[in-house]
């Protein structure tokens, strides 16, 4: 079935006129209408700019526009309801943008359409990107293609359970503290966190400015790599867009390991690692030494400290960037006696529980006479952190690590315990933190249910050559990325 194939297997046929690009969206329309009342993954979409885009790509086929050009002519490909895409509503999951219409395209959708992508549609989340199941969404919980009666991680869920039910291509996420990774390893799909500074955050609302980065969620490594080509790159609108040039990530896809010494983390066998998951990952890193890599136990001290300083820093950084949400500049407001009671009111009833957590604990700990116990001591911490992976990559071309704790767990089961629900991302915020590139590639299945289990594959700053290399290998020495899920 065309929605089912890669995006490299689609622009080959439409390379070749087999199909066209009008064939290829109305695939994931179609799909989209039949099994998104299960799945719930997007919040709305307009198909009528999507065909039109669709047949702007047919033209261009029609003219022999070549995928050297245009590399994603005419691949559907949806966005996290965190990016601007000029014309359609821009919510983030929350009722406290209400109306609100992008009227600007981020750099990323820019670059999108530059490659010749029908961008289109716009998926759910949790709300402003804070939670780990899409639970936290203000409209509705996306539910997992594998499994209807459980979360597909979060906060880009919407992102994950689109792709694994092929109601698109691909999609466009962002990760925060493991927000791609960790749904694409519940989800049984690639998810890539690019560098922090390769790809440009501007038109991204911004949860946690220092931690957020963009990245795509793809059926196979490839086009994981086909697409950060596309949007990667230094852009003067991001402050913090690193001006370097872009590698060819095509040509890092050898297959071969000979030669890669690849890190296992001593301090990540922790308790909480579920007997399933973690055999999964020892046979992955098993198949990584008969594939030729030399495997190597690294230490990273202060990844026990990962999750403490997290959770000081990303809300501190929050409470900042959602001051602006105020009821008075724009988004829906509720409306007081005075200035000081509009904002008070307009706030409660916009964030939902997790936001406002969040914000309250980010304010807290920047306030006066906390700031240096909690806030700049957590940013020293962090220092530690990126130091650890700096002298563990002299030892080692890449680390290899279990993407989540667990599989896919029920709807509701962690949503009581924040605590819980938090160390979900255990093995993804130190990535962040670091600043790094990192990767989820399917690794396995739990028995029963039959649940996804994913490998995460961590990079030097900006080595998302090898990042790819090792992903890429170990994916074609095995057949877990060929597996649909049963909406598919």
């Amino acid at each position: 079935m065309l929605r089912q194939l890669t995006i490299s297997e689609l622009t080959g046929r439409l390379a070749r006129r087999e199909c066209s690009a009008r064939d290829a969206l109305r695939s994931c329309l179609d799909h989209l209408a039949q099994v998104d009342g299960q799945v719930k993954a997007f919040l709305s979409h307009d198909a009528a700019d999507a065909l039109a885009q669709a047949e702007a790509a047919d033209r261009d086929l029609a003219a022999g526009v070549t995928p050297a050009e245009k590399p994603l002519l005419g691949v559907p490909i949806a966005l996290k309801d965190v990016l601007c895409h000029r014309g359609q509503p821009l919510n983030c999951s929350s009722k406290i943008l209400g109306q609100f219409v992008s009227p600007y395209d981020a750099t990323v959708v820019e670059r999108l359409k530059a490659a010749g992508a029908v961008v289109f549609g716009r998926l759910n989340m949790d709300e402003f990107a804070m939670g780990s199941s899409t639970e936290n969404s203000a409209f509705w919980t996306t539910l997992n293609p594998w499994d209807t009666s459980r979360i597909p991680g979060g906060s880009s869920g919407g992102c994950a359970a689109s792709v694994a039910a092929s109601e698109c291509f691909a999609s466009i996420g962002s990760d925060t503290g493991g927000s791609i990774r960790q749904p694409a390893s519940l989800c049984g799909i690639v998810g890539v966190k690019p560098t922090y500074g390769l790809v440009s955050r501007y038109g991204l609302v911004a949860f946690a400015s220092s931690l957020d980065q963009i990245g795509p969620f793809t059926k196979d490594v490839r086009d994981s790599a086909t697409i950060l080509q596309a949007i990667a790159g230094h852009d003067r609108r991001d402050s913090t867009s690193v001006p370097q040039p872009v590698p060819d990530y095509a040509k890092a896809l050898t297959g071969d390991l000979r030669g890669l010494r690849i890190g296992i983390v001593k301090e990540f066998n922790i308790g909480g690692l579920d007997p399933e998951v973690d055999a999964a990952v020892k046979l992955a890193v098993k198949q990584l030494e008969t594939l030729g890599a030399e495997i190597v136990e690294v230490s990273l001290p202060h990844s026990d400290y990962a999750a403490a300083t997290y959770y000081i820093i990303a809300p501190a950084e929050a409470s900042a960037n959602l001051a602006r949400f105020d009821g008075i500049r724009y988004c829906a407001r509720v409306d007081g006696r005075d200035p000081a009671e509009l904002n008070s009111r307009t706030r409660g009833a916009g964030f939902g529980a997790e936001v406002k957590r969040r914000v309250i604990l980010g304010t807290y700990v920047l306030s006066s006479g906390y700031y240096d116990a909690f806030y700049l001591r957590a940013q020293k911490v962090r220092t530690l952190i990126r130091n650890d992976f700096l002298k563990a990559f002299e030892q080692v071309d890449a680390i290899v690590s279990p993407t989540a704790p667990t599989a896919a767990f029920k709807v509701g089961e962690k949503s009581g315990d924040p605590l819980q629900m938090y160390l979900s991302d255990i093995f993804t915020i130190s990535c962040n933190l670091a600043g790094i590139c990192g990767i989820s590639v399917p690794c396995g299945f739990t028995k029963s249910p039959k649940l996804p289990i994913g490998l995460q594959v961590l990079g030097k700053p900006f080595g998302e050559e090898t990042m790819f290399r090792v992903a890429h290998a170990y994916e074609q020495s095995t057949d877990w990325h060929r597996e649909r899920s049963p909406l598919a």
